[in-house]
């Protein structure tokens, strides 16, 4: 079981950090969440917008093919996908853009995704495209030819997160240790390179126990996204749940079954995610001097996009 790996671990090494143990609990290679199921649908533990209506997938198939004209019909060009789910999103997306001219035929596929399951369900439903798998962020973004066009839905909130909390009137770092043999959550002195990322007006409205949440996994993610955007030129659409303005709390959970459960309760047997914090995202994007559109509510994209009518 996984939650004896963690527990070797942290008797071996010490506590680890909460974006640590997340990054063990989905990832592990052989008992992460992500590595033995498909976590998706009525049978699954959650529900995502592609798997609930197929004019999801089919706008953002539009907005892309939309974006790749305005470029002027680029080719060859790369469409990229970041934790493509059973591959229904990206399905929707190219049947909505099959008569586009010159669309199909000028792409390159390519999927970030670890799990083997998910592989599977991915390659049966974009069965005829060829697409690429990666497992690393860097070759993804790398690979392929001319312009890059990304989607990433309910992508980011995945990536671990780590959580800073006020105790006796000072930062400290959230960690899992062990106490009586169970996870525990506990509390250690917070390292000050982190602790000078929570925003001075957060920094002094901080109450006892509060949390600030930092996501350095998204940060890095975002930066690679931007470099290469910069370096070939294309677009990316960002999807995820989260907020637009940097806040106080603790917003990390996990889902089994449709129903929430505690985080630490048999790893690897639920999704573990985050809110996203997208003030964050777009500080990296500026710094790494992308242009941004929003970030908007999904109604208001899929508004925009014709959705009602």
């Amino acid at each position: 079981m996984l939650s004896d790996i963690i527990k070797s671990h942290i008797a071996h090494h010490g506590p680890i950090d909460v974006g640590a143990f997340m990054a063990m609990a989905l990832g592990h290679p052989r008992f992460g969440y992500y590595m033995r199921r498909d976590p998706f649908g009525a049978d699954g533990d959650f529900t995502t917008a592609p798997e609930i209506s197929q004019m999801f997938g089919e706008l953002i198939g539009a907005w892309i093919a939309d974006r790749w004209q305005r470029m002027k019909a680029p080719k060859p060009f790369t469409l990229a996908e970041a934790g493509p789910g059973r591959g229904t999103l990206m399905a929707d997306a190219l049947r909505a853009t099959r008569g586009v001219p010159e669309f199909h035929a000028s792409m390159t596929l390519r999927m970030l995704e670890t799990s083997p399951v998910l592989r599977e369900k991915q390659a049966e439903a974009l069965k005829g495209f060829s697409p690429y798998w990666y497992d690393d962020p860097v070759p993804f973004l790398e690979s392929g030819e001319g312009p890059l066009f990304v989607i990433a839905n309910e992508f980011l909130d995945a990536l671990p997160v780590r959580q800073m909390q006020v105790h006796q009137g000072a930062w400290r770092e959230r960690f899992v240790g062990l106490e009586g043999g169970q996870l525990t959550f506990g509390l250690k002195p917070a390292d000050p390179e982190m602790t000078r990322q929570i925003p001075d007006h957060l920094r002094a409205m901080a109450k006892e126990n509060d949390i600030y949440e930092i996501a350095p996994a998204r940060s890095v993610f975002m930066g690679k996204l931007c470099e290469a955007l910069r370096k070939r030129s294309g677009v990316a659409v960002l999807i995820d749940y989260g907020h637009a303005a940097p806040g106080l709390g603790d917003t990390l959970q996990a889902v089994r079954g449709h129903n929430y459960v505690h985080v630490l309760d048999e790893p690897g047997a639920a999704d573990i995610t985050s809110h996203v914090d997208f003030s964050a995202l777009v500080s990296v994007a500026q710094k790494e001097g992308c242009w941004i559109e929003g970030p908007v509510t999904q109604t208001q994209f899929l508004d925009g996009l014709g959705l009602r009518q």
